[in-house]
Protein backbone atom coordinates (compact mmCIF):
# COMPACT_ATOMS: atom_id res chain seq x y z
CA UNK A 1 0.00 0.00 0.00
CA UNK A 2 0.95 3.24 -0.75
CA UNK A 3 0.28 7.13 0.79
CA UNK A 4 -1.35 9.26 -1.67
CA UNK A 5 -0.60 12.91 -0.62
CA UNK A 6 -1.36 15.79 -2.24
CA UNK A 7 -1.20 19.50 -1.05
CA UNK A 8 -3.15 22.56 -2.67
CA UNK A 9 -3.12 26.34 -1.19
CA UNK A 10 -6.08 28.16 -1.05
CA UNK A 11 -4.70 31.05 -3.06
CA UNK A 12 -1.35 29.86 -5.12
CA UNK A 13 -0.30 33.76 -5.90
CA UNK A 14 0.83 36.00 -3.25
CA UNK A 15 1.03 39.83 -3.64
CA UNK A 16 4.83 40.24 -3.55
CA UNK A 17 4.48 44.21 -2.41
CA UNK A 18 2.80 42.55 1.01
CA UNK A 19 5.11 42.62 4.18
CA UNK A 20 3.20 39.48 5.05
CA UNK A 21 0.07 36.85 3.33
CA UNK A 22 -2.10 34.29 5.23
CA UNK A 23 -2.60 31.01 3.21
CA UNK A 24 -4.40 27.71 3.95
CA UNK A 25 -2.60 24.77 3.26
CA UNK A 26 -5.48 22.13 2.21
CA UNK A 27 -3.53 18.53 2.49
CA UNK A 28 -5.31 15.80 0.97
CA UNK A 29 -4.16 11.99 2.53
CA UNK A 30 -5.06 9.03 1.41
CA UNK A 31 -4.50 4.96 0.72
CA UNK A 32 -3.79 3.70 -2.68
CA UNK A 33 -3.90 -0.28 -2.24
CA UNK A 34 -2.98 -2.98 -4.60
CA UNK A 35 -5.62 -5.52 -5.46
CA UNK A 36 -2.37 -8.33 -4.69
CA UNK A 37 -2.17 -6.98 -1.24
CA UNK A 38 -3.28 -9.40 1.42
CA UNK A 39 -6.15 -8.11 3.74
CA UNK A 40 -4.93 -7.34 7.18
CA UNK A 41 -7.07 -8.62 10.17
CA UNK A 42 -9.21 -6.82 12.17
CA UNK A 43 -8.82 -6.51 15.90
CA UNK A 44 -12.03 -5.29 17.23
CA UNK A 45 -13.14 -4.85 20.91
CA UNK A 46 -16.98 -4.25 21.65
CA UNK A 47 -16.83 -2.44 24.82
CA UNK A 48 -21.12 -2.05 25.45
CA UNK A 49 -23.04 -0.23 28.28
CA UNK A 50 -25.90 -2.85 29.71
CA UNK A 51 -26.80 0.10 32.69
CA UNK A 52 -30.33 0.27 34.05
CA UNK A 53 -31.15 2.99 31.61
CA UNK A 54 -30.33 0.13 28.76
CA UNK A 55 -33.48 -1.90 30.39
CA UNK A 56 -35.55 -2.92 27.20
CA UNK A 57 -35.39 -2.59 23.42
CA UNK A 58 -32.48 -0.07 23.89
CA UNK A 59 -30.40 -3.11 24.93
CA UNK A 60 -31.79 -5.61 23.00
CA UNK A 61 -30.97 -3.87 19.76
CA UNK A 62 -27.67 -3.10 20.50
CA UNK A 63 -27.51 -6.60 21.03
CA UNK A 64 -28.51 -7.09 17.51
CA UNK A 65 -26.47 -4.73 16.20
CA UNK A 66 -23.05 -6.45 17.79
CA UNK A 67 -24.05 -10.20 16.30
CA UNK A 68 -24.64 -8.88 13.07
CA UNK A 69 -20.87 -7.07 13.11
CA UNK A 70 -19.94 -10.94 14.46
CA UNK A 71 -21.20 -12.06 11.06
CA UNK A 72 -19.60 -9.71 9.43
CA UNK A 73 -16.02 -10.50 10.80
CA UNK A 74 -13.45 -12.83 8.32
CA UNK A 75 -11.27 -15.79 8.98
CA UNK A 76 -8.23 -14.81 10.54
CA UNK A 77 -10.24 -11.51 12.44
CA UNK A 78 -10.24 -11.20 15.90
CA UNK A 79 -12.94 -9.90 18.41
CA UNK A 80 -13.07 -9.32 22.13
CA UNK A 81 -16.60 -8.20 24.04
CA UNK A 82 -16.20 -6.15 27.26
CA UNK A 83 -19.27 -4.80 29.12
CA UNK A 84 -20.04 -2.39 31.62
CA UNK A 85 -22.50 -0.86 34.46
CA UNK A 86 -20.36 0.89 37.50
CA UNK A 87 -18.12 -2.11 37.00
CA UNK A 88 -16.62 -3.99 33.91
CA UNK A 89 -15.96 -7.76 32.78
CA UNK A 90 -14.73 -9.40 29.78
CA UNK A 91 -17.41 -11.23 28.30
CA UNK A 92 -15.79 -12.92 24.96
CA UNK A 93 -11.98 -12.60 25.74
CA UNK A 94 -9.51 -11.41 22.79
CA UNK A 95 -9.68 -14.44 20.16
CA UNK A 96 -9.54 -15.20 16.45
CA UNK A 97 -13.23 -15.90 15.18
CA UNK A 98 -13.84 -19.19 14.96
CA UNK A 99 -17.09 -19.82 16.35
CA UNK A 100 -19.53 -16.93 16.33
CA UNK A 101 -22.72 -18.72 17.29
CA UNK A 102 -20.51 -19.28 20.91
CA UNK A 103 -19.46 -15.37 20.81
CA UNK A 104 -23.10 -14.31 19.76
CA UNK A 105 -24.70 -16.39 22.95
CA UNK A 106 -22.49 -14.56 25.48
CA UNK A 107 -23.61 -11.29 23.90
CA UNK A 108 -27.28 -12.29 24.32
CA UNK A 109 -26.99 -13.24 27.95
CA UNK A 110 -26.56 -9.57 27.92
CA UNK A 111 -28.81 -7.59 31.07
CA UNK A 112 -29.28 -4.54 31.99
CA UNK A 113 -28.56 -3.65 35.44
CA UNK A 114 -26.37 -0.75 37.06
CA UNK A 115 -24.73 3.01 36.82
CA UNK A 116 -22.04 4.22 34.15
CA UNK A 117 -18.41 3.83 34.56
CA UNK A 118 -17.17 4.09 30.95
CA UNK A 119 -13.57 4.31 32.24
CA UNK A 120 -13.80 0.69 33.68
CA UNK A 121 -15.37 -0.58 30.48
CA UNK A 122 -12.43 1.19 28.59
CA UNK A 123 -9.62 0.23 30.64
CA UNK A 124 -10.38 -3.85 30.20
CA UNK A 125 -11.44 -3.10 26.42
CA UNK A 126 -7.62 -1.84 25.80
CA UNK A 127 -5.83 -4.42 27.20
CA UNK A 128 -8.12 -6.70 25.38
CA UNK A 129 -6.50 -5.38 22.31
CA UNK A 130 -3.85 -4.76 23.25
CA UNK A 131 -3.32 -8.65 22.72
CA UNK A 132 -4.29 -9.34 19.31
CA UNK A 133 -3.06 -6.04 18.21
CA UNK A 134 0.46 -7.25 16.21
CA UNK A 135 -0.10 -6.69 12.17
CA UNK A 136 -3.90 -5.77 12.66
CA UNK A 137 -5.95 -2.90 12.46
CA UNK A 138 -6.69 -2.97 16.10
CA UNK A 139 -10.55 -0.66 16.80
CA UNK A 140 -12.96 -0.44 19.66
CA UNK A 141 -16.81 0.53 19.46
CA UNK A 142 -17.44 2.46 22.65
CA UNK A 143 -21.60 2.38 23.07
CA UNK A 144 -23.12 4.17 26.50
CA UNK A 145 -26.41 6.60 26.94
CA UNK A 146 -25.79 7.75 29.79
CA UNK A 147 -22.99 10.34 32.00
CA UNK A 148 -20.33 8.64 33.45
CA UNK A 149 -21.32 9.14 36.80
CA UNK A 150 -19.31 6.15 38.13
CA UNK A 151 -16.94 7.00 36.39
CA UNK A 152 -13.83 9.58 36.33
CA UNK A 153 -13.98 11.92 33.03
CA UNK A 154 -10.03 12.77 32.96
CA UNK A 155 -9.51 9.02 32.96
CA UNK A 156 -11.19 7.95 29.94
CA UNK A 157 -9.22 10.87 28.12
CA UNK A 158 -6.11 9.43 29.36
CA UNK A 159 -6.67 5.91 28.85
CA UNK A 160 -7.67 7.09 25.12
CA UNK A 161 -4.24 9.11 24.78
CA UNK A 162 -2.64 5.38 25.76
CA UNK A 163 -4.58 4.14 23.34
CA UNK A 164 -3.02 5.66 20.59
CA UNK A 165 0.53 4.51 22.11
CA UNK A 166 -0.76 1.47 21.01
CA UNK A 167 -2.22 1.82 17.19
CA UNK A 168 -5.52 1.83 19.02
CA UNK A 169 -8.26 3.23 17.65
CA UNK A 170 -11.28 4.23 19.61
CA UNK A 171 -14.75 5.16 18.21
CA UNK A 172 -17.93 6.53 20.35
CA UNK A 173 -21.37 5.69 20.42
CA UNK A 174 -24.20 7.85 21.98
CA UNK A 175 -27.27 6.34 22.44
CA UNK A 176 -30.19 7.75 23.11
CA UNK A 177 -30.30 11.80 24.36
CA UNK A 178 -28.76 11.56 28.01
CA UNK A 179 -24.98 10.71 27.28
CA UNK A 180 -22.12 13.43 27.55
CA UNK A 181 -21.30 14.57 24.21
CA UNK A 182 -18.14 16.25 25.76
CA UNK A 183 -16.67 12.87 27.47
CA UNK A 184 -17.57 10.70 24.03
CA UNK A 185 -16.33 13.08 21.89
CA UNK A 186 -13.35 14.11 23.15
CA UNK A 187 -12.66 9.81 23.84
CA UNK A 188 -12.91 9.67 19.61
CA UNK A 189 -11.05 12.67 18.93
CA UNK A 190 -8.16 11.97 21.10
CA UNK A 191 -8.33 8.32 20.12
CA UNK A 192 -8.10 8.94 16.45
CA UNK A 193 -11.85 7.69 15.88
CA UNK A 194 -15.53 9.04 14.77
CA UNK A 195 -18.13 9.62 16.83
CA UNK A 196 -21.70 8.25 16.23
CA UNK A 197 -25.38 9.59 17.35
CA UNK A 198 -28.36 6.21 17.69
CA UNK A 199 -30.78 8.84 18.40
CA UNK A 200 -33.78 5.85 18.41
CA UNK A 201 -33.07 2.20 18.88
CA UNK A 202 -33.79 1.04 15.53
CA UNK A 203 -30.74 2.83 14.09
CA UNK A 204 -28.39 1.06 16.46
CA UNK A 205 -27.68 -2.01 13.29
CA UNK A 206 -27.28 1.41 10.90
CA UNK A 207 -25.13 3.43 12.98
CA UNK A 208 -22.63 0.22 13.96
CA UNK A 209 -22.30 -0.92 9.97
CA UNK A 210 -21.31 2.76 9.26
CA UNK A 211 -18.13 2.54 12.14
CA UNK A 212 -17.83 -1.10 10.66
CA UNK A 213 -17.44 -0.07 6.46
CA UNK A 214 -14.89 3.04 8.42
CA UNK A 215 -12.69 0.84 9.86
CA UNK A 216 -12.58 -2.06 7.13
CA UNK A 217 -11.42 0.95 4.98
CA UNK A 218 -8.57 1.48 6.83
CA UNK A 219 -4.78 0.47 4.89
CA UNK A 220 -2.52 1.75 6.96
CA UNK A 221 -2.22 2.60 10.67
CA UNK A 222 -0.39 4.99 12.92
CA UNK A 223 0.47 7.99 10.72
CA UNK A 224 2.08 10.72 11.43
CA UNK A 225 2.38 14.41 9.47
CA UNK A 226 6.01 15.74 9.12
CA UNK A 227 6.62 18.86 7.74
CA UNK A 228 8.93 21.64 7.79
CA UNK A 229 8.33 24.92 6.92
CA UNK A 230 10.74 27.26 4.87
CA UNK A 231 12.34 30.45 6.43
CA UNK A 232 9.74 33.58 6.66
CA UNK A 233 6.81 30.86 7.11
CA UNK A 234 5.02 30.45 10.21
CA UNK A 235 2.14 28.64 11.50
CA UNK A 236 -0.78 30.64 13.19
CA UNK A 237 -0.56 30.90 16.89
CA UNK A 238 -3.44 30.09 17.61
CA UNK A 239 -5.07 26.40 16.64
CA UNK A 240 -3.15 26.51 13.42
CA UNK A 241 -3.66 22.61 12.34
CA UNK A 242 -7.38 20.97 12.06
CA UNK A 243 -8.78 18.28 10.38
CA UNK A 244 -11.44 18.93 7.96
CA UNK A 245 -12.64 15.55 6.41
CA UNK A 246 -14.34 12.98 7.18
CA UNK A 247 -15.27 14.54 10.25
CA UNK A 248 -13.65 18.25 11.82
CA UNK A 249 -11.22 17.72 14.68
CA UNK A 250 -8.81 20.12 16.12
CA UNK A 251 -5.37 18.81 16.13
CA UNK A 252 -2.51 19.75 17.97
CA UNK A 253 0.97 19.95 16.94
CA UNK A 254 4.51 19.16 18.02
CA UNK A 255 7.31 20.62 17.18
CA UNK A 256 11.25 18.62 17.23
CA UNK A 257 14.04 20.44 16.33
CA UNK A 258 13.28 22.17 12.98
CA UNK A 259 9.72 19.80 12.28
CA UNK A 260 6.68 19.79 12.96
CA UNK A 261 4.55 16.56 13.90
CA UNK A 262 0.90 16.17 13.80
CA UNK A 263 -0.89 12.61 14.72
CA UNK A 264 -3.38 11.70 12.29
CA UNK A 265 -3.59 8.18 13.38
CA UNK A 266 -5.63 5.61 10.87
CA UNK A 267 -5.72 6.29 6.85
CA UNK A 268 -8.18 4.63 4.87
CA UNK A 269 -8.52 3.00 1.25
CA UNK A 270 -9.54 5.39 -1.50
CA UNK A 271 -11.15 8.07 1.29
CA UNK A 272 -9.61 10.99 1.71
CA UNK A 273 -8.71 12.95 5.14
CA UNK A 274 -8.02 16.11 4.80
CA UNK A 275 -5.87 18.32 7.06
CA UNK A 276 -6.31 22.39 7.06
CA UNK A 277 -2.36 24.02 7.73
CA UNK A 278 -2.98 27.76 8.56
CA UNK A 279 0.29 29.70 7.92
CA UNK A 280 1.39 33.31 7.24
CA UNK A 281 4.08 34.10 4.72
CA UNK A 282 6.25 37.33 4.75
CA UNK A 283 7.70 39.21 1.94
CA UNK A 284 9.48 36.65 -1.05
CA UNK A 285 11.24 37.46 -4.05
CA UNK A 286 8.77 36.94 -7.25
CA UNK A 287 8.33 34.27 -8.99
CA UNK A 288 7.43 30.29 -7.76
CA UNK A 289 9.03 29.82 -4.12
CA UNK A 290 8.90 26.73 -1.75
CA UNK A 291 7.06 27.08 1.44
CA UNK A 292 7.12 24.08 3.24
CA UNK A 293 7.82 20.34 2.74
CA UNK A 294 5.80 17.66 3.77
CA UNK A 295 5.97 13.94 4.55
CA UNK A 296 3.92 11.01 6.23
CA UNK A 297 5.27 8.36 8.35
CA UNK A 298 3.16 5.05 8.61
CA UNK A 299 2.72 1.32 9.90
CA UNK A 300 2.13 -0.75 7.56
CA UNK A 301 0.15 -3.65 9.34
CA UNK A 302 -0.02 -6.35 5.89
CA UNK A 303 3.78 -6.03 5.71
CA UNK A 304 4.19 -6.18 9.49
CA UNK A 305 6.55 -2.63 8.89
CA UNK A 306 6.47 0.47 11.15
CA UNK A 307 8.00 4.07 10.56
CA UNK A 308 7.88 3.72 6.85
CA UNK A 309 8.08 7.37 5.13
CA UNK A 310 5.86 8.52 2.39
CA UNK A 311 7.63 10.61 -0.59
CA UNK A 312 8.18 14.22 0.26
CA UNK A 313 6.17 17.08 -1.56
CA UNK A 314 7.21 20.62 -1.73
CA UNK A 315 4.48 23.24 -1.14
CA UNK A 316 4.97 26.11 -3.64
CA UNK A 317 3.19 29.93 -3.94
CA UNK A 318 4.11 31.97 -6.77
CA UNK A 319 5.03 35.74 -5.62
CA UNK A 320 3.42 38.51 -7.98
CA UNK A 321 4.21 42.00 -8.38
CA UNK A 322 0.89 42.59 -10.52
CA UNK A 323 -1.32 40.46 -7.85
CA UNK A 324 -4.09 38.27 -9.46
CA UNK A 325 -5.76 35.81 -7.21
CA UNK A 326 -6.20 32.12 -7.94
CA UNK A 327 -8.12 30.90 -5.56
CA UNK A 328 -9.01 27.38 -5.17
CA UNK A 329 -12.90 26.24 -4.67
CA UNK A 330 -12.16 23.00 -3.09
CA UNK A 331 -9.96 24.38 -0.21
CA UNK A 332 -12.38 27.18 0.56
CA UNK A 333 -14.77 24.87 0.94
CA UNK A 334 -12.78 23.35 3.32
CA UNK A 335 -12.00 26.32 5.19
CA UNK A 336 -15.98 26.81 5.39
CA UNK A 337 -16.27 23.59 6.85
CA UNK A 338 -13.84 24.49 10.17
CA UNK A 339 -15.55 28.04 10.19
CA UNK A 340 -18.84 25.95 10.36
CA UNK A 341 -17.10 23.73 13.43
CA UNK A 342 -15.69 26.46 15.91
CA UNK A 343 -18.99 28.66 15.05
CA UNK A 344 -20.80 26.14 16.33
CA UNK A 345 -18.56 25.93 19.40
CA UNK A 346 -18.74 29.79 19.97
CA UNK A 347 -22.25 29.21 20.21
CA UNK A 348 -21.96 26.40 23.06
CA UNK A 349 -19.64 28.59 24.64
CA UNK A 350 -22.14 31.19 24.69
CA UNK A 351 -24.93 29.43 25.83
CA UNK A 352 -23.30 27.95 28.36
CA UNK A 353 -22.66 31.59 29.87
CA UNK A 354 -26.05 32.38 29.46
CA UNK A 355 -25.58 34.27 26.68
CA UNK A 356 -28.98 32.98 24.96
CA UNK A 357 -28.89 35.99 22.24
CA UNK A 358 -25.18 35.52 21.37
CA UNK A 359 -25.63 31.95 21.28
CA UNK A 360 -28.86 32.17 18.39
CA UNK A 361 -26.53 34.50 16.53
CA UNK A 362 -23.62 32.26 16.33
CA UNK A 363 -25.50 29.40 15.01
CA UNK A 364 -27.75 31.87 12.32
CA UNK A 365 -24.28 32.45 11.35
CA UNK A 366 -23.03 28.87 11.21
CA UNK A 367 -26.18 27.62 9.23
CA UNK A 368 -25.32 30.51 6.87
CA UNK A 369 -21.39 29.23 6.62
CA UNK A 370 -23.01 26.05 5.78
CA UNK A 371 -24.93 27.17 3.39
CA UNK A 372 -21.79 28.58 1.29
CA UNK A 373 -20.69 25.13 1.19
CA UNK A 374 -23.72 23.37 0.03
CA UNK A 375 -24.19 21.63 3.22
CA UNK A 376 -28.11 21.99 3.98
CA UNK A 377 -28.70 19.00 6.06
CA UNK A 378 -26.58 21.25 8.86
CA UNK A 379 -28.16 24.41 7.96
CA UNK A 380 -31.40 23.25 8.30
CA UNK A 381 -30.31 21.85 11.96
CA UNK A 382 -28.34 24.79 13.30
CA UNK A 383 -30.71 27.10 12.04
CA UNK A 384 -33.53 25.38 13.58
CA UNK A 385 -31.46 25.62 17.37
CA UNK A 386 -31.04 28.92 16.44
CA UNK A 387 -34.52 29.76 15.52
CA UNK A 388 -35.71 27.74 19.15
CA UNK A 389 -33.26 29.77 20.99
CA UNK A 390 -34.70 33.12 19.58
CA UNK A 391 -38.28 32.10 20.56
CA UNK A 392 -37.07 31.68 23.99
CA UNK A 393 -37.05 27.85 24.30
CA UNK A 394 -34.25 25.68 25.63
CA UNK A 395 -32.67 23.69 23.73
CA UNK A 396 -33.64 19.96 24.16
CA UNK A 397 -30.35 17.51 24.44
CA UNK A 398 -30.89 15.81 20.97
CA UNK A 399 -30.89 19.49 19.52
CA UNK A 400 -27.50 19.86 21.59
CA UNK A 401 -26.41 16.77 20.14
CA UNK A 402 -27.61 16.90 16.87
CA UNK A 403 -26.15 20.65 16.39
CA UNK A 404 -22.52 18.69 17.45
CA UNK A 405 -23.02 16.41 14.88
CA UNK A 406 -23.68 18.59 12.35
CA UNK A 407 -20.89 20.85 13.25
CA UNK A 408 -18.50 17.88 12.76
CA UNK A 409 -19.43 16.54 9.45
CA UNK A 410 -21.25 16.33 6.27
CA UNK A 411 -24.97 14.34 7.34
CA UNK A 412 -25.36 11.57 4.73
Amino acid sequence: MKVNLHSALNDTNIDASQSSSQRQVALSISVIASELERTVPLNLCLILDHSGSMEGRPLETVKQAAGQLVDKLKEGDRLSVVVFDHRAKVIVPNQIINDSTSIKGEINKLRASGGTAIDKGLKLGIEELDKGRKDSISQAFILTDGENEHGNNDLCLKLARLATDYSITLNSLGFGDDWNQDVLEKIADVGGGALAYIQRPEQAIEEFGKLFNRVQSVGLTNSYLKFCLMPRVRLAELKPIAQVAPDTIELPVQKEENEFIVRLGDLMKDVERVVLVNTYIAKLPEGKQTIAQLQIRYDDPAQGKEGLLSKSILVEANFMQQYQPQVNPQVQNHILALAKYRQTQIAETKLQQGDRAGAATMLQTAAKTALQMGDTGAATVLQSSATHLQDGDELSEMERKKTRIVSKTILK
